[in-house]
């Protein structure tokens, strides 16, 4: 007959921090006999009140060195997230399985990296998301598989803290995203709440690496970091789910942070803080598994691992997203309580906003709220070269659409214009068209044939669903064309990406579109020109520049004048002219893999654009897609510096 079984070898990495939870974790399973701590690795010195009741651990600052010494069997690592991928492998090529607290890696990279080791050594790595323990999770998967809840709509998430500013303080990493070249990545998302976005992709049954289809990020701070303290995010599984997480670490207190499962029948509310289930007027408690326990219970008897490093692929999706997103945006003083005494910081009113983005799942610049506009800003080697007002508030008589503007040179010169005097609905750099299916998306008076242009009140409305991907070079979007009667006609897919281009002095704004057809019959795209006004073939990507610029010049490969380019079908078209500060700058637009007729004025107001239906309307049965690259440069190019540039526009695009 078998005796009892031996205590595990445990190695503590980590014993600062976070670390002295583990510590008192590792107190109960050394007084059950279920492990032993034989050492302890860390890079300051440990005092020996910490170790109470551990024994006399071996201590260390080199980690393999101290598994190799005491035969750990498990190493709990409790590091900064920097260093993650470095002492994970160090530990699992030294023989020992791992506890590896969360978020697991500062970016996917190192995600790859830990997993990789994982997959060679065959040893253990379970994450530290406890909340991945819990019986409340399995309990609520079966409440949804079942239908007792509807069909899901989606899951919403708020989570609402406090933390002093010593919190962003405690440590050189602490509110960073980066620190010496390497990924941190902390933040409220990916670290104190990343139970929260774990614990969503877990109902959702959406864990592994590739579950999430598409991610969008807005970040924000009110305390002086490089990180978010406050952030939301929307996530779009393979499966069509959306799952929203709303999060603040500014809030006046603290909530529990939970989640909304919304069905057609009922909402499930999930505390996995506290593991309870709401139902209607039913709550159930469930327990919860510890993980260091699961993993010893693993590495002795061969139980199931709860939360395998496989089971945080989507959630480092997320990560690596957080990463790549642009800083995070500083909400304005007006908007925010600092406390002289503490210089603890608030936004009024987070929580209850949290509370509303996981109700109606939607993104802080979604819910009116002063400090997270409707805008999203383009950069290009460390500059902002672009704004995009994805839901202006704007009167129906300009068709109101999302736009660019300002967009600028390299330089910081201004090359759009928007409202215009001359032209109240031109609206920078977009999409806009003068008749889709009858109705007028380009703004203003509608022309007639045989009548000329009449206000019809026919005017339609491109309404912004979502953003499929965000970051600072660029976004894909989502978005519906409404008729005057708000009923969608077309849906169109945007992606927008900015980089830097050559020669020296210039940028490129790669804008593609793609329109599907909604409803049950062709629909017609029209000109004013297929209506009898000769030369005003508008509709489709329009640029409109500022009319304060002088010395204004039209030219393709071998034609110059508006009268000589408007409707030509020349693969590009360059326009230059002059700021008021006396500053020159040039736009070259080039069609890759499409050639529709340039819309050209020069002498009324400067704009170009390419039309969709110069003399005859197009036909839109199904879907059709178009692209335009822009050069933004400084300075006034020539004819054959704009040949060089616009014939690298295709190829741009391939990279």
């Amino acid at each position: 007959m078998n005796g009892p079984l031996e205590p595990v070898r445990v190695v503590l990495a980590g014993a600062h921090g976070h670390g002295h939870w583990h510590l008192d974790n590792l107190r109960r399973l050394t007084a059950a006999g279920v492990a032993r701590l034989v050492g302890v690795c860390d890079v300051r010195p440990v005092p020996d009140e910490a170790l109470t009741g551990l024994g006399d651990p071996a201590r260390s600052a080199d980690l393999g060195r101290l598994i190799q010494d005491t035969g750990a069997e498990v190493t709990v690592l409790v590091t900064p997230i920097h260093t993650h991928a470095a002492l994970a492998s160090t530990a699992l090529l030294a023989g020992s399985h791992l506890l590896l607290e969360k978020p697991p890696a500062g970016s996917l990279a190192d995600f790859d990296r830990i997993s990789e080791v994982v997959r060679s050594t065959g040893l253990a790595c379970q994450v530290g998301f406890q909340s991945l323990g819990s019986d409340a999770i399995p309990v609520l998967r079966k409440v949804i598989a079942d239908g007792r809840i509807g069909r899901v709509r989606g899951i919403g998430v708020a989570g609402a803290w406090q933390r002093p500013p010593a919190y962003f303080t405690r440590a050189d990493w602490s509110g960073r995203r980066r620190l010496a070249g390497v990924a941190v990545t902390d933040g409220a998302l990916t670290n104190p709440f990343g139970h929260a976005v774990a614990t969503a992709l877990a109902v959702a049954e959406a864990e592994q690496l590739g579950a999430v289809t598409e991610i969008d990020v807005e970040l924000y701070r009110a305390n002086p970091i490089e990180a978010d303290d406050t952030s939301c995010v929307r996530l779009r599984l393979a499966a069509g789910t959306e799952i929203t997480v709303a999060v603040s670490l500014c809030a006046a207190g603290r909530t529990e942070p939970y989640l909304l499962v919304h069905g057609e029948t009922e909402t499930a509310r999930l505390t996995y803080t506290t593991d309870e289930i709401h139902i209607g007027q039913t709550v159930t408690r469930h327990a919860r598994t510890d993980l260091l326990e699961n993993l010893i219970a693993h590495v002795r008897t061969g139980a199931q691992l709860l939360v395998p490093l496989s089971r945080a692929g989507a959630f480092m999706q997320v990560v690596e997203a957080i990463r790549q997103a642009p800083d995070p945006a500083p909400i304005p003083l007006a908007y925010q309580q600092i406390d002289p005494a503490t210089a603890q910081r608030t936004v009024p009113g987070v929580a209850e906003l949290t509370a509303r983005s996981a109700q109606r799942l939607a993104l802080y610049s979604e819910l009116d709220t002063g400090w997270a506009p409707a805008k999203h800003m383009l950069r290009v080697a460390d500059r902002e070269v672009a704004t995009y007002h994805w839901r202006p508030d704007l009167p129906r008589t300009v068709s109101p659409r999302p736009y660019l503007h300002p967009v600028c040179t390299l330089g910081g010169l201004p090359v759009t214009e928007t409202q215009p005097k001359d032209h109240v609905h031109h609206l920078g750099a977009g999409v806009a068209i003068a008749d889709v299916g009858g109705g007028n998306f380009w703004g203003g008076r509608t022309y007639q044939t045989g009548r000329g242009p009449a206000w019809l009140g026919d005017h339609g409305q491109q309404r912004h669903l979502r953003f499929a991907r965000r970051d600072a070079t660029g976004f894909v979007e989502h978005l519906e064309w409404l008729d005057r009667d708000g009923l969608p006609i077309l849906r169109e897919e945007r992606t927008v990406a900015a980089r830097l281009g050559e020669p020296e002095g210039c940028w490129v704004l790669d804008f593609r579109f793609t329109f599907t057809n909604l409803t049950d019959a062709p629909v017609q795209i029209r000109s004013s020109a297929t209506k009898g006004r000769t030369g005003a073939g508008y509709g489709g990507f329009f640029w409109r520049a500022p009319a304060s610029a002088t010395r204004r010049s039209v030219f393709t490969v071998d034609t110059e004048g508006e009268d000589g380019i408007n409707g030509d079908r020349a693969p590009w078209v360059a326009m230059s002219g002059t700021a008021p500060d006396g500053r020159d700058w040039t736009l070259i637009f080039a069609q890759p893999g499409s050639s529709d007729p340039w819309f050209v004025r020069v002498e009324e107001y400067p704009g170009i654009g390419s039309s969709l239906a110069w003399q005859q309307p197009l036909v839109l049965t199904d879907s059709l897609t178009r692209q335009v690259v822009t050069f933004v440069a400084d300075g006034r190019r020539g004819r054959d510096e704009a040949q060089a540039m616009a014939a690298t526009a295709g190829r741009e695009t391939e990279r």
